[in-house]
């Protein structure tokens, strides 16, 4: 008799793989396309109204409503009575996902203002409820304050269909950036 015990086989990696899948079946495949529950972000270009079916911009947004003037580093928040707190809570942590995005850097105020108005119609015409604006921090301004940061602060507070607006997380632009939420949009 031999004491030698029998040494195995050497086998390669891709033997001992083809071994351990031996009885594995493919899976069905479904044809189901996975799509997520954000909605593709509205147009922010201004498009030309009709002049007759327009007020004035002046008349809509004045800038004699007068709000204690922010710095850059100046975070807002500004809420309408009556609205819950935990939703304001999560509006300032950016929880929400937001459907439509306005940019104003570069413009003066009258464009700004405008592009402001046409953006809140189009959100409402699209059941937008939450959306974010870019207004910068200001640092080219030659003003010693960001002045669109400061009209926004103002001009959104006249707005009626504004419900909340807090300044954005430090990811979607911080204390350049606002989150807004609408009111709800009526079905017709």
């Amino acid at each position: 008799m031999s004491d030698k015990k029998a040494e195995p086989e050497e086998v390669d990696d891709f033997t001992l793989f083809r071994q351990s899948v031996a009885d594995a079946r493919p899976l069905k495949q479904q044809n189901t396309v996975h799509h997520h529950n954000q909605p593709p972000p509205l147009s922010t270009r201004v498009r030309p109204q009709q002049q007759n079916r327009r007020r004035t911009t002046e008349d809509l947004l004045s800038d004699e409503y007068r709000v204690e003037p922010v710095t850059s580093a100046d975070e807002l928040l500004f809420s309408r009575p009556g609205l819950q707190q935990r939703v304001v809570k999560k509006l300032r942590r950016g929880q929400f996902i937001t459907s439509a995005e306005l940019d104003l850097h570069g413009m003066v105020v009258t464009e700004a203002r405008q592009a402001l108005l046409e953006f809140i119609a189009e959100c409402r015409a699209h059941h937008a409820r939450y959306a974010r604006i870019v207004h910068g921090k200001g640092h080219g301004s030659s003003e010693s304050h960001p002045v669109l940061k400061n009209r926004l602060n103002s001009w959104l507070r006249q707005i009626d269909e504004v419900l909340a607006f807090s300044s954005a997380q430090p990811k979607d632009g911080g204390t350049g950036a606002l989150y807004l939420l609408l009111k709800r949009g009526s079905r017709r």
